[in-house]
């Protein structure tokens, strides 16, 4: 498995936002179950949000972010990052590949 980085940025009003949040709430809460994401937040100031995620493939995770309500719904772009973590601290080991 690999790790990786989903940084969303919302290209639409905060208000165009809100109006999917209980859907990406949903997705969020399927992914997790589904084992995939493993972590997320909003960027302060509430410009977009943080996920972390977990998968086979950078196109499987692309796949899945692309499928997130607010990329579908046209108010945020999303931008996947792989990352190989060299350290993590305490606690943080479930992260590594």
């Amino acid at each position: 498995m690999a790790s990786f980085i989903l940084s969303l940025r919302y290209i639409a009003p905060v208000e165009a936002v809100d109006a999917l949040l209980a859907d990406h709430i949903d997705w969020l809460k399927a992914g997790h179950e589904a084992g995939h994401l493993i972590g997320w937040g909003r960027k302060v100031p509430r410009e977009g949000g943080v996920i972390l995620a977990r998968g086979e493939s950078r196109e499987s995770i692309v796949a899945l972010a692309q499928d997130d309500p607010f990329v579908k719904g046209g108010v945020a772009e999303v931008d996947v990052i792989e990352w190989a973590p060299t350290f993590l601290s305490a606690g943080l080991e479930g992260l590594a590949a």
